[in-house]
């Protein structure tokens, strides 16, 4: 288990902001979401918004605003648990976040769960930091992280939570303020996957859910996700499943009542 001993998200500070501790007592991870300097071999070094570091307990932990104002999260805290005593994270050393509002989310939990004293407090923040680190530890292992990925990551998070919207490259491009063939490029090259797939995969997916959960008609599942054309959607999803959406739909009940 982890004893956090404070934790805030959001915390804006002037300016003139420095942290200057010659050897911190505990774990003290800082999420930036403005540029900041950061103390790293010696000098002084500039690193993006987005940028994590985790310091060790011990460790010289030195950072300061350099615009009007500095934004962060973090977390001072003590914990013997592997998954953080043995992470592959460089300690003192910022790298990029490479899913800030995920991240954020879990933070805010934290935050939460931190100052209300709840029955499952101690298991719950375990769980939440479990996962934070999960996530930090993907990101530290993902090269591709630049300005340009985030809003291709808010894009892409916007799609799968609303496959059913009326996408197209040009509707796509437009959310970016990009031309359709340099998000299609650039897309592809990113998520391995082109702006088009994704959408379609994620209607799909969501046509599964309600076929099978749902009393809907195939026609109603087909405008739910999107499609103007039921013959679009029946094709598109024997294409992507192997089955018409009929046959998958009585497939699955059959296979329920089994």
């Amino acid at each position: 288990m982890a004893l956090i001993h404070y934790v805030e998200c959001n915390t804006v500070h002037a300016a003139n902001f420095v942290v200057d501790v010659p050897a911190g007592a505990h774990w003290l991870l800082v999420v930036t979401k403005t540029p900041a300097l950061f103390w790293v071999h010696g000098a002084l070094k500039l690193y993006p918004a987005h940028s994590v570091v985790l310091y060790q307990p011990q460790q010289k932990v030195y950072y300061q605003a350099c615009a009007a104002q500095f934004v962060n999260d973090w977390i001072r805290f003590e914990s013997d648990e592997p998954y953080i005593t043995e992470s592959p994270l460089p300690p003192g050393i910022p790298f990029a976040l490479s899913d800030p509002d995920f991240c954020q989310k879990l933070l805010e939990l934290i935050v939460s769960e931190h100052h209300f004293s709840r029955d499952c407090k101690a298991s719950s923040i375990d769980y939440l930091l479990r996962a934070l680190f999960n996530k930090l530890w993907e990101s530290y292992f993902q090269d591709n992280i630049t300005p340009q990925y985030y809003k291709l990551l808010k894009l892409r998070t916007v799609i799968q939570n609303n496959p059913g919207e009326y996408w197209t490259v040009a509707t796509m491009a437009d959310y970016l303020a990009i031309s359709p063939g340099y998000l299609q490029s650039i897309y592809k090259k990113t998520f391995g996957i082109s702006c088009m797939e994704d959408v379609i995969n994620s209607r799909i997916r969501m046509a599964k859910e309600y076929l099978i959960h749902n009393a809907q008609s195939i026609a109603e599942v087909a405008a739910r996700c999107g499609y103007q054309n039921v013959e679009h959607f029946c094709r598109q999803f024997k294409q992507i499943t192997g089955h018409t959406p009929g046959n998958f739909q009585k497939q699955a009940k059959l296979g329920a009542s089994l």
